[in-house]
């Protein structure tokens, strides 16, 4: 009884402020419902694919592993990257030939694969991957296709976790101050950057040179704004190298060492 005799007064002020507010708390509500239906479809995609590639392919052999790939996303739906955008990304790898590489989004463990088999015999790749059970299922894939834990590590938590703890992965033993060469973005695109720029606090992009994969799934290059805002106001460090219809390639140099291109 006391409680609605002490509420009646303040009843104004819980309806303006319910009105002002509802909007805001609706669409809260309807992202973070939108972001436990994705997570939901991505666990079980993953599971799908992980079963079929596991079950199908001939352990050992990565083009096996690619291939087995390739056929589940031929009738089914997949998180992976897809041969069309595998091989756009084997021809970047081919050119900057990288000695460490980054990876955010692991998903299906199918661009692991594909940067793993281009690497160097010395070459590591860290990729991180916020969901366990994908960076289980994704880890157990790269094994299967015949890499070894000396050749990889699986970071399980969020890009802006994992970053600060990245330069202890690079190779410490060697007093080297050199980052990574190649960084893929494929997780949240409204984290690229935020992850830029830790990246670039953190001094992980090689400052001899970096190419810097975003990919945008089922995104247009526009909505990218952002992070591509950033690239521009810095053309010293930074130039775009490429944009595809799913991919674009930035390439970051630190100005101290850039040489025309």
């Amino acid at each position: 009884m006391w409680l609605m005799v002490v509420s009646v007064p303040l009843l104004p002020a819980i309806i303006m402020v319910s009105t002002r507010y509802r909007v805001k708390v609706a669409a809260l509500c309807h992202r973070a419902l939108a972001w436990a239906l994705r997570t939901l479809r991505g666990r079980v995609c993953v599971r799908s694919t992980h079963a079929f590639v596991f079950s199908k392919c001939t352990h050992g052999k990565v083009d096996s592993v690619l291939e087995t790939f390739d056929l589940y996303a031929d009738t089914h739906p997949s998180f992976s990257i897809g041969p069309q955008i595998g091989e756009a990304l084997d021809e970047v790898v081919r050119r900057v030939r990288p000695s460490r590489v980054l990876e955010l989004g692991m998903h299906c463990g199918y661009s692991s694969v594909r940067l793993l088999r281009l690497l160097p015999p010395a070459g590591r790749l860290i990729t991180v991957e916020l969901d366990p059970l994908i960076a289980d299922l994704g880890e157990e894939i790269i094994l299967v296709a015949g890499f070894k834990h000396s050749q990889f590590q699986v970071l399980t938590s969020s890009s802006a976790e994992a970053i600060p703890t990245l330069r202890s992965f690079l190779e410490p033993d060697r007093g080297t101050s050199e980052g990574f060469n190649l960084v893929l973005m494929d997780h949240d695109p409204s984290l690229y950057l935020p992850d830029l720029l830790a990246l670039e606090r953190e001094e992980l992009l090689s400052p001899s040179g970096c190419s810097v994969l975003l990919i945008y799934r089922n995104q247009r290059p526009e909505d990218l704004t952002e992070i591509l805002g950033h690239i521009r106001a810095k053309p010293d460090c930074y130039c775009i190298t490429s944009e595809l219809q799913f991919m674009m390639e930035i390439f970051y140099q630190k100005e101290s060492t850039r040489v025309d291109r």
